[in-house]
């Protein structure tokens, strides 16, 4: 083992023992090498590599490092998967992984040592060898997760286009119409864009369900990982969950690494993302309106307001979103004259099957939040004005244990 090599297991093992002055020491000496950026580049590089095969995605791995460590560990850890990944035939990855990397802006953009051309492009100081200890520190800890996909270098391109994915021209339509609903001070407004945008999703779901359940269909559940974010983690799950649901979707919260992984059909999960950015965006702006809340002695009570505006927000969501995907089934049952609930049922079926296969050992947790009359009351009337699509049934979400 070379001694930047061990250098580098001091420092992880002194971060591990949280011991901070053996782990500033090794890095000291670490920085002093001539040999050290490349060395480091190459364990962080490895790690990345190993996250791949434990299930980790790219933006699995920057969403993590900005959560666990800084905006800068994020920034570094993006430069460094697009490192990585810059070593596999294009063919042999993901496509939603290439989706990631353009959404998370990660590219090999330096030419010579990285470090220097990070000081350079963020201010000298900023990032270090320190730094990037502690962005490998952290890789290196991390648990395995659920496969969503091949890793890269195993993917492989299909024959056929797959019949149930949204395509962009759909999803800008839909994106549009909610920023519309988003923007709009109007109430009627808003429900006016937001129902034709869950118009155009459930027809387009609807669509996909019948043609697959034609000989030859065939599609399988699959999965996407959804950020939750501080703060108010909780009311912003359920309301994640209760937007699966509506669209015979599955969220999964796993609290400690901040996602919830959502199982479903390609045309379903896509509406289901977008769907739960819109209405994030309308119950933050709702929020804000809202003002700051003060106890009668003048000490805030904002964080039990918002805690249940948010909770409130979600629960009325959930009842919304019952009333009108039962509303929606039977129209299009109506127009195409058929039952369309044996062929939606027998694939949330399919979908509860994915979910068993993949977490056996899930556990269900009460939720305990603070409350506020004022705060619940305001978050069911902002639920009631909100731009929304269709839904089924209000489920218990199911954190992982």
């Amino acid at each position: 083992m070379s001694k930047a090599n061990e250098l580098i297991g001091a420092a992880l093992d002194a971060l591990a023992r949280e011991d901070q002055a053996a782990f500033d020491s090794a890095a000291a000496f670490l920085a002093d090498r001539d040999d050290a950026e490349r060395t480091l580049v190459e364990a962080v590089t490895r790690a990345i590599s190993s996250l791949w095969r434990d299930g980790w995605q790219p933006a699995d791995v920057v969403r993590i490092a900005t959560r666990r460590l800084t905006d800068q560990h994020g920034r570094v850890a993006a430069d460094l998967v697009a490192w990585e990944l810059r070593g596999y035939a294009p063919a042999t990855v993901d496509e939603r992984w290439r989706d990631q990397l353009a959404g998370l802006g990660a590219s090999v953009w330096w030419t010579g040592g990285y470090l220097a051309a990070r000081q350079a492009r963020d201010g000298a100081g900023l990032v270090t060898v320190s730094g990037v200890l502690e962005l490998l520190g952290l890789l290196t800890g991390l648990p395995r997760l659920e496969s969503l996909g091949p890793p890269p270098g195993t993917a492989r391109r299909t024959v056929r286009a797959r019949p149930h994915a949204v395509s962009e021209k759909t999803l800008t339509r839909v994106r549009a119409l909610l920023a519309k609903a988003e923007s709009t001070a109007y109430e009627a407004e808003a429900e006016t864009f937001t129902s034709a945008a869950q118009s155009l999703m459930a027809k387009y779901s609807i669509d996909a369900a019948m043609l697959e359940a034609q000989p030859g269909g065939g599609e399988a559940p699959s999965g996407v990982r959804v950020g939750i974010d501080a703060p108010y983690e909780e009311p912003k799950a359920v309301l994640l969950n209760l937007v699966a649901e509506a669209n015979r979707c599955r969220a999964i919260w796993s609290k400690e690494l901040g996602f919830a992984t959502v199982l479903g059909f390609g045309a379903d999960l896509s509406w289901v993302e977008v769907l739960f950015t819109s209405l994030l965006v309308q119950a933050q702006t709702a929020l804000v309106n809202s003002g700051t809340k003060k106890h009668g002695s003048g000490r805030s009570r904002n964080k039990a307001f918002r805690q249940s505006f948010l909770s409130a927000f979600a629960a009325r969501i959930g009842e919304r979103l019952a009333e009108a995907t039962a509303e929606a089934v039977a129209q299009e049952s109506a127009s195409r004259g058929t039952d369309l609930v044996p062929v939606l049922a027998a694939r949330e079926q399919e979908v509860e099957q994915a979910v068993e296969r993949m977490f056996p050992s899930l556990v269900s947790h009460r939720m305990r939040t603070a409350w506020d009359g004022e705060g619940w009351a305001a978050g069911r009337t902002a639920a009631d004005q909100a731009s929304l699509g269709a839904g089924d049934r209000v489920p218990n979400i199911r954190p992982r244990g």
